[in-house]
């Protein structure tokens, strides 16, 4: 026994870097067509970068700290409208809230014993379609195959970016205005589907866009930046209708399937 147990540890060894690998190299091949489509969402957050002033190395390293469109295209938003830190900082936060809850959702698909390390890697790129593809592998996730996604996800993101700034910057102005009507676009193919699927949602996402409008005309907050209207009305809006609207369990089981 004193002498096959050393043999046992190293065949469990050898094992478990041919499972992470085989992960690793599953989650690259997963996470490559997400990767495909973060380069071109982020192309065009690159352009409103380029319009709010950064520059192409900002603006990657923008992307490579706040992989999330909504969130970036927030910063790029308030930025160029000239708000403040804290009202970038809440926005961002408000924005990106979403993620806590797949945290906490993913941290239930890991194994108890699994380090923290792994964890904390994990949560660097919690986004909504390694999320996905995260949460439907089968058993307990095994951190590397996340990170296979991650590696080729994370790099489209931050090039894309760059390169929008960059083509932002040596392309005409007219084609430049039209590459930035491609992220409202993006947006919209956000909020169609689920508007299609829900004439509550439909209601809430008219309702923001009346209520954005009106909060524009408002005497009353006319002393408030575009930031700080934007992040009142999306409170708001969120809280009301959590209030109004909540998500019935069989309505949750049913989206998550």
């Amino acid at each position: 026994m004193g002498y096959n147990t050393p043999r046992t540890a190293v065949k469990k060894v050898v094992t478990t870097l041919n499972d992470n690998r085989s992960c690793f190299r599953a989650g690259i091949r997963d996470g490559t067509p997400i990767a495909l489509g973060y380069f071109a969402v982020a192309f065009t957050l690159g352009i409103a970068a380029r319009n709010a002033g950064f520059t192409a190395l900002q603006a990657m390293v923008e992307s490579l700290t706040n992989n999330a469109s909504a969130g970036e295209y927030a910063v790029f938003s308030l930025v160029a409208a000239g708000a403040g830190l804290w009202e970038v900082a809440i926005m961002t936060l408000v924005a990106n809230a979403r993620y806590l809850l797949m945290s906490c959702a993913l941290s239930q698909k890991l194994s108890p014993d699994t380090p923290l390390r792994h964890r904390l890697l994990l949560a660097y790129d919690v986004t909504d379609e390694l999320f996905g593809i995260s949460i439907a592998f089968p058993g307990h996730l095994n951190p590397w195959y996340t990170y296979g996604a991650m590696a080729v996800a994370i790099p489209g993101w931050g090039v894309g970016t760059f390169l929008g700034v960059v083509m932002g910057n040596v392309l005409p102005l007219r084609l430049v205005s039209a590459l930035s009507v491609g992220l409202y676009g993006m947006f919209i193919a956000i909020i169609v589907p689920p508007s299609r699927r829900s004439k509550i949602v439909g209601g809430l996402v008219l309702l923001s866009f009346a209520l954005s409008y009106a909060a524009t005309r408002w005497q009353a907050l006319s002393g408030l930046s575009s930031g700080v209207k934007t992040i009142i009305l999306t409170v708001v809006i969120s809280l009301a209708a959590a209030l109004l609207f909540p998500v019935k369990d069989d309505e949750k089981e049913e989206t998550a399937s």
